[in-house]
């Protein structure tokens, strides 16, 4: 984790001494924010930036994935994929445990698909299967795929209530902004 901040050094440093966190930039001009992304990102690392002003916008759009908060500037939360509506960060959590269980959820997906293919080809060349075989080997996997495309309609609720805090209402926990898809 960094913090990357337009702000000065000292509150800055306060900020990630109280957060743990080890890297810090201060007093960092927007096309700086960018640059930083771009070379983190030259690294190898996965950006998810979080920024509410309008000097966040480079660095925004910079970022695999890019948060604003509700109540952020207009340009921040257009152009940030998603905006915590809640106006804090206290959701963060739950955002990045569904981001997690998408994550698997794909995975998953991938290997219930990909099963039924590699054996029914397997089964053409060492059991003499027909196309008939191979059809039906196929019509398993696509039931198995949909089976696991409609596991997230019962999880996510679950997950976001477990990230509440006690006495908290489930609130939306995201919308899209312009650059969402």
């Amino acid at each position: 984790m960094y913090i990357i901040s337009g702000d000065n050094e000292t509150p800055t440093r306060q900020l990630a001494q109280n957060l743990g966190i080890e890297h810090y930039f201060a007093e960092t001009l927007p096309q700086q924010k960018a640059e930083l992304i771009e070379q983190l990102q030259r690294e190898g690392k996965s950006i998810c930036y979080i920024g509410d002003g309008i000097n966040d916008s480079i660095a925004l759009r910079k970022a695999q994935v890019s948060v604003s908060l509700r109540g952020a500037s207009t340009v921040a939360t257009d152009t940030a994929q998603i905006v915590l509506m809640d106006g804090s960060l206290t959701q963060l959590p739950a955002l990045f445990s569904i981001a997690q269980s998408f994550y698997d959820n794909i995975n998953l997906m991938f290997k219930v698909t990909l099963t039924p293919m590699v054996v029914g080809m397997a089964s053409v060349f060492f059991l003499n299967f027909g196309l008939i075989h191979i059809v039906i080997i196929n019509k398993f996997g696509l039931i198995g795929a949909l089976w696991v495309a409609m596991q997230p309609a019962w999880k996510p609720l679950s997950q976001i209530e477990g990230h509440l805090l006690e006495g908290e209402k489930a609130q939306p926990l995201v919308s899209g902004g312009q650059g969402s898809g």
